[in-house]
């Protein structure tokens, strides 16, 4: 969770602004967190709720997960509405009805990382994943996208090697056949999932380091926060983060998004 928040702060100021290089400052005043980092604790407190009344393997737990989903999704946007959210999914945000709107956007990809770390099985990340993505981004880009990012995430944090976690990307979900510098002349801003996710994917791939990983992510341009969010997720899993980047991290934290962080920590070491 913390490596895909990390990843968007550092992507913020770059967003509108490619810089198609690996060399900048991780942390400037003009850094900031976006629709992608709100929507990560979103998904977060989602699942730290919907554990305290309900067990994975229980009839209610998914159905239960996905409109609990939509309760904080809508709760945090709603306090946080000029965090970057796209038209579509802010009338998402703010209707007294939501409903799926058969996105494909790369929004489903940014939020996902907290399900690989709430999993006990690639079955359990898929069941997850779906449950949280399905409320808006039912197209089937948008829960592949999803899909490959908490799986990705959730292969890291076992332990899988890089090659294993390319087998399983390129099997599964994407073909992961070129590299950064051969796209980073010409790749572009987009926000689908299936023209964002196998970018950041490489990005990790390529790195050899967290911080490195957030720089592959955001040298190649196109909606860098995202990218950036998306590798920063799969990179915590594999490396860490490093402690002197949690610490430049956390003042961008207000009170109620560090208390969310906190409790979320103690969820993962129990």
């Amino acid at each position: 969770m913390l490596g895909a928040i990390i990843g968007d702060i550092i992507g913020s100021r770059f967003e509108w602004h490619n810089h198609k290089d690996k060399h900048f400052e991780l942390f400037t005043n003009d850094c900031r967190m976006t629709d992608d980092s709100i929507m990560t604790f979103a998904v977060a407190k989602s699942l730290l709720e919907t554990g305290k009344v309900s067990e994975r393997g229980n009839n209610d737990y998914y159905p239960l997960l996905a409109r609990r989903s939509v309760t904080y999704m809508q709760a945090f946007g709603r306090r946080y509405p000029d965090c970057g959210f796209s038209g579509a999914f802010f009338q998402w945000i703010v209707s007294d009805n939501p409903q799926p709107y058969n996105s494909f956007g790369n929004g489903a990809a940014m939020r996902i990382s907290p399900v690989a770390y709430a999993a006990e099985s690639e079955d359990e990340v898929r069941l997850l994943s779906a449950a949280v993505t399905g409320v808006s981004h039912n197209h089937e880009e948008g829960l592949k996208g999803a899909e490959a990012t908490a799986i990705a995430t959730y292969l890291a944090s076992c332990g899988s090697s890089k090659i294993e976690i390319r087998t399983k990307m390129e099997d599964e979900y994407y073909p992961l056949d070129f590299n950064l510098d051969e796209i980073r002349d010409f790749y572009g801003f987009t926000t689908a999932c299936q023209a964002t996710v196998p970018q950041a994917i490489v990005a990790f791939l390529e790195s050899t380091s967290f911080e490195d990983a957030i720089r592959n992510a955001i040298s190649i341009g196109g909606d860098s926060d995202t990218l950036a969010a998306i590798a920063g997720a799969i990179a915590e899993a594999y490396y860490g983060i490093p402690e002197r980047i949690k610490q430049q991290a956390l003042p961008y934290f207000d009170a109620e998004q560090l208390t969310v962080y906190q409790e979320w920590v103690r969820f993962t070491r129990n």
